[in-house]
């Protein structure tokens, strides 16, 4: 006699096509927005990096400002000529005083600057006649500044 084969059922072995579609879509989509965001994280970082190579040398600046010190190099506070972050890091005293003053600045190259832009500068600029320091940047989009006070 002849089995009946009444009730089995077929089980799925494997995804369809379109499941593993909507799969790569999504995935797709995922790395559409994740990779500029990261990119966006990775520029901060590096310009956080470069200010935080500079601002050890504020102290020191401060000092020989103060005391009547003739600054010229890097190494006069302190720092090197070049770090990972900074290709170029160059300090300047401030001159003059009241309305004619010339602020004091230690200044970063950003080494292989990316996504902050060609040239992107960042620093400390000590103003003549207060005395106060903020960070100066250049180039760069503000939403890379790595502290709210910098301009």
């Amino acid at each position: 006699m002849k089995k009946a084969r009444m009730g089995i059922k077929r089980v799925q072995k494997g995804f369809t096509l379109i499941e593993l579609m909507i799969v790569v879509a999504i995935i797709g989509i995922l790395a559409a927005i994740a990779i500029p965001a990261y990119q966006d994280y990775v520029a901060k970082s590096k310009a956080a990096a470069a200010y935080a190579d500079v601002a050890g040398g504020k102290t020191n600046f401060e000092l020989a400002v103060v005391n009547g010190t003739a600054l010229s190099v890097p190494t006069d506070i302190g720092l090197a000529a070049a770090t990972g972050n900074c290709s170029k890091i160059e300090i300047a005293a401030p001159a003059g005083t009241g309305a004619t003053a010339t602020p004091g600045t230690i200044t970063c190259t950003i080494a292989s600057p990316g996504r902050l832009g060609s040239g992107a500068t960042i620093g400390l600029s000590r103003d003549g006649t207060t005395g106060l320091y903020s960070c100066k940047v250049t180039v760069m989009d503000s939403k890379f500044y790595p502290d709210a006070t910098c301009s």
